[in-house]
């Protein structure tokens, strides 16, 4: 049996980053996700966000892919909140999103980010943040 932990802090947000997920959304919406991930053996560490985008503290399975991971809880998700009208109109995520490792030694440090996402965000916008997010990385952003 192998022995892995690898950590993948994942974002990702509403389609056109629109702000429909009201605190009682949210609430439905991870405790849903958390629930949807056991069945299918994904574990999810923490699960917060905001009203328009997700923080998602994942250690990935030795069969899993940051790919399939998303697709299984991005896809999932928007189609049970479609299935049980929780938005007016039709539900669906944006298509990109934020995928990095995280050290061991900084699991509880971004458990404790994700976990003040409200707190975060009253003096922040997702954009910033996730800008942030792209210049930390190492990300480089080209022009079309």
């Amino acid at each position: 049996m192998p022995f892995v932990r690898v950590w993948i802090h994942f974002v990702w947000s509403t389609k056109d980053r629109q702000p429909i997920l009201s605190e009682e959304i949210r609430k439905r919406l991870f405790s849903h996700i958390l629930e949807n991930a056991r069945d299918k053996g994904i574990h999810i560490d923490f699960i917060n966000g905001y009203v328009d985008h997700v923080h998602c503290l994942i250690s990935l399975g030795t069969d899993q892919t940051i790919k399939s991971l998303m697709q299984l809880i991005k896809g999932e998700s928007s189609h049970w909140v479609n299935k049980n009208q929780l938005c007016r109109g039709k539900f669906a995520w944006q298509d990109e999103y934020f995928a990095a490792s995280v050290s061991a030694s900084n699991v509880e440090s971004v458990r404790r980010y994700i976990e003040n996402q409200e707190e975060h965000h009253r003096n922040r916008s997702f954009d910033d943040e996730f800008e942030d997010f792209l210049v930390r990385a190492g990300f480089e952003r080209f022009s079309d």
